[in-house]
C-alpha cells in the first residue's frame, strides 16, 4: 500500500513523533540525548525547520515545528536519522534498525491548538511519572519555555511570543498555561490525530485545511469504513 503524502502549509506547525522500534529504547545515556540534540539543531538549520518544543522520552521524541519548505520536516528527520542511528548503533554494537517505521506528524492550528501542543509534549515526563514537574526533566523545551534557559535550537513560536510583552511576562504566563489541569478530551485528540497523520484544529481550520490540500483532515472511526 502506497503511503499517504505528509499534510505541509508553508508556516503552519507541525507536531512530530517518533518511537523506538518495539518500543525499545533509543537513548540509553545522557551523551546519547546530547548527540540527538546536535544532530537535530544542526538538522533543522539545515533544511529550514524552526523548532518550538520537544521532548526527548527513553523510547520516543516529541517535536514542534515550523518547516519552512515543502519537504524540510522530512529532510531534517532522515539527516538526523542517519546520524542518530549510525551513532547509536556503533556505540551499542547493534545493528539494524532503531526507530518504529517512519515518523507520524499533523498540522497544528495556531490560535487554541498551537500553546496546547506545547504543553502536551513538555508535560510527557511528569504523565510518565518519571518527574513531578517539567522543570525537573532535562531533555525538554520547558527548559527554555517555562525557565528562560537560553537555548540555540528554540525558536518561540508567535503565540508564545504573544503571552506577554517581555520575557519575564511570557514565562510567567507560560508556566500559569502548564500548570492548568489536564482537559482529558483533547489530550485524546492531540493522541489520534497524530498517529492519523491529519489536523489538530477546530472543524473551520480542517475544512480550509482539506479545501486546500484536497485531502480529508478529520478522524476516522477505528473499524469498518462508512457505507456510502
Amino acid at each position: 500500500m502506497a503511503r499517504s503524502p505528509r499534510l505541509f502549509l508553508p508556516g503552519v506547525a507541525q507536531h512530530i513523533i517518533q518511537r523506538g522500534n518495539n518500543r525499545q529504547a533509543c537513548f540509553r545515556s545522557d551523551g546519547d540525548y546530547v548527540a540527538y540534540a546536535h544532530w537535530l539543531q544542526e538538522a533543522a538549520l539545515e533544511h529550514r525547520v524552526a523548532i518550538h518544543a520537544w521532548v526527548f522520552m527513553t523510547n520516543h521524541v516529541h517535536l514542534l515545528v515550523t518547516p519552512m519548505q515543502e519537504r524540510s520536516a522530512s529532510l531534517m528527520m532522515q539527516h538526523l536519522g542517519r546520524l542518530y542511528v549510525r551513532y547509536f548503533n556503533r556505540l551499542y554494537q547493534r545493528s539494524g534498525t532503531l526507530w518504529e517505521g517512519r515518523y507520524k506528524s499533523c498540522l497544528v492550528q495556531d490560535e487554541g491548538y498551537l500553546l496546547s501542543c506545547y504543553r502536551y509534549i513538555e508535560l510527557n515526563p511528569v504523565r510518565a511519572g518519571m518527574v513531578e514537574d517539567p522543570a525537573d526533566y532535562s531533555w525538554c523545551s520547558y527548559q527554555a519555555n517555562g525557565l528562560g534557559k537560553s537555548i540555540a535550537m528554540c525558536t518561540p513560536h508567535s503565540e508564545y511570543l504573544a503571552l506577554g510583552k517581555n520575557d519575564e511576562a511570557r514565562l510567567a504566563s507560560y508556566r500559569g498555561l502548564v500548570k492548568c489541569p489536564d482537559d482529558g478530551a483533547l489530550l485524546a485528540e492531540v493522541r489520534s490525530v497524530v498517529s492519523q497523520e491529519l489536523a489538530l484544529g477546530n472543524d473551520r481550520c480542517k475544512e480550509e485545511v482539506a479545501s486546500i490540500l484536497e485531502c480529508n483532515t478529520h478522524l476516522r472511526s477505528v473499524g469498518r469504513p462508512w457505507k456510502k
